[in-house]
């Protein structure tokens, strides 16, 4: 029986109480005491609350007996317990020695699945090694690590934490050396790819977050949404600044893994020996300052999610014949590592360059273009989709007014986009796509005055853009002489504008729906090489 006693605080009152129980012969399990309080645990066979009562009766300053589920400690220690279940990673609490003090449910799972169903009890205050064989005393250091480790076959990050026996700083730590024990946690990779992902992008991102309602776009967003269902790999075409990585977002969010990571590489940022740890990850010592027990890769942390492998086509020729051999099978091997690991993600790749015609120059492996490109998506260019240009620009512009808002902490309004502005904004060839308009669009709200954007705000930043393009608002309509000269001056300063973002005749015939001989003979014609 647990029982409260509520007392006033007078000097000797507790020993009182525990002289009684002590004359009653009754055995007493545990005693807390707190100012006006004293809670204990006793055992015997004919002990009843009337009793403790009559027993108690002739102290003096005595004001209730009541009986109670658990003591202080015992409470505190079971709120603990259950917190400690709550958490989906399993931690272990060990002291000094290395022996187990506490464990949550999920630490459970460490065990061999052929084991009787595990109670937890049966582990508390024996040496950690018995539980899990990987971790042993020596590994409990003074200061905090972080390690990899493989526990049934499945790999964790094994954070470390000393515990402090006070206050002391973590300079007093180092220089004492005193800990009175150590907090043992283990994060699976799916968690660690899930905190990455979150680190890459802090935004849903689905179907409809892709702005537009032209034709094209509206076709992409269908293929995609049931491209999502199935779970192969996608290849995402399009130019620079189209919006690949975008649609490889909103193709996970629909999918069945959206619950899982989605990591993004860019595949030419990286050197080839760094781009294959990054992917594969290493095992511990796999060359000069490797991380002290491995690090794991993309692959593995994107474990039941999908990885996206931006600009496919800057992967080195070995690099390209490694991920051929993921591919098969998805089973890989860390660098320098020898035990053989199985994936379970989605590859979704994307590149700007035509792979086909890398394919016959021998820079692009032909079998691996037919692995990653079992689904495929080809996004339009900006030029292509014009009609979609009001929906982007109002809300690009909303999107940098509130930054600059942000940022200047003050709030500005909207500017609004006259008709002329507009039209220019249709008239360019926009090679950089949206992500150029999103720039453009951003350069002039930040250097808005809160009047309408007009024609010639945009023609100053777009002129920058535009490189030796100029542009003008200017239609020079004085200055004509008649028609054939003033049709010749439109399609030399045309051709001197179009020619350099396309670069080829037959890409420039294209752009303006002519023969290329046509376009072969103006060139000729206005000098322009």
């Amino acid at each position: 029986m647990r029982v409260v006693i509520e007392s006033s605080d007078r000097i000797g009152i507790s020993q009182e109480i525990l002289a009684i129980f002590a004359k009653q012969a009754w055995n007493l399990k545990a005693v807390e005491i707190t100012s006006c309080f004293t809670y204990v645990h006793v055992e015997y066979d004919a002990l009843t609350l009337p009793l403790i009562r009559e027993c108690l009766a002739s102290i003096v300053g005595l004001n209730s007996v009541e009986a109670i589920n658990l003591l202080p400690s015992e409470q505190r220690e079971s709120h603990l317990q259950a917190l400690l279940d709550k958490m989906p990673e399993p931690i272990i609490d060990v002291d000094s020695n290395g022996l187990i003090l506490a464990m949550n449910k999920a630490s459970h799972k460490l065990k061999p699945s052929v084991e009787p169903v595990l109670i937890a009890t049966d582990y508390l205050g024996k040496p950690i090694e018995t539980f899990i064989s990987q971790i042993n005393q020596a590994m409990l250091t003074n200061t905090a690590t972080s390690q990899a480790v493989t526990i049934q076959g499945k790999a964790y990050i094994l954070d470390i934490s000393p515990v402090l026996t006070n206050n002391s700083s973590a300079v007093e730590q180092d220089k004492t050396g005193q800990v009175s024990g150590s907090v043992l946690l283990f994060r699976s990779m799916n968690t660690l790819g899930r905190q990455i992902s979150l680190m890459q992008s802090h935004q849903e991102h689905s179907f409809d977050n892709i702005i537009g309602q032209s034709k094209s776009i509206s076709l992409i967003k269908a293929q995609s949404k049931r491209f999502a269902e199935l779970d192969l790999p996608v290849l995402i075409s399009g130019e620079t600044g189209t919006g690949k990585e975008l649609i490889a977002r909103a193709l996970h969010q629909a999918s069945s893994r959206a619950k899982a990571p989605f990591l993004a590489i860019n595949c030419s940022a990286l050197p080839e020996h760094l781009l294959e740890s990054e992917l594969f990850g290493y095992a511990s010592g796999a060359f000069t300052g490797a991380q002290k027990g491995g690090k794991p890769g993309l692959i593995e942390l994107a474990e039941g999610g999908c990885l996206f492998l931006d600009e496919i086509a800057e992967m080195s020729s070995y690099l390209q014949a490694k991920l051929l051999r993921f591919l098969q099978d998805l089973t890989y091997r860390r660098v320098g590592g020898t035990k053989e690991l199985i994936a379970n993600i989605r590859i979704i790749s994307a590149s700007h360059q035509n792979l086909a015609k890398l394919i016959s120059q021998k820079i692009f492996r032909e079998d691996l273009y037919y692995r990653l490109n079992v689904l495929s998506i080809e996004l339009p260019p900006l030029r292509d989709r014009m009609t979609d240009m009001s929906l982007l620009a109002n809300l690009f512009i909303e999107n940098a007014a509130k930054q600059v808002s942000n940022s200047q902490q003050t709030e500005i309004t909207k500017p609004k986009l006259t008709e002329q502005a507009l039209s220019l904004l249709q008239d360019f060839s926009w090679p950089g796509n949206i992500r150029q308009l999103q720039n453009v669009l951003f350069s002039v709200v930040a250097l808005n005055n809160g009047d309408d954007i007009c024609a010639d705000d945009l023609l100053q930043v777009l002129n920058k853009h535009a490189g030796n393009q100029q542009l003008s608002n200017d239609t020079g309509i004085q200055t004509i002489k008649d028609w054939s000269t003033a049709q010749a001056e439109f399609e030399a300063k045309l051709l001197e504008h179009l020619h350099p973002l396309f670069p080829t005749t037959r890409k420039l015939a294209e752009r303006l729906n002519v023969s290329h001989n046509k376009i072969a003979m103006k060139l000729r014609e206005h000098g322009i090489k």
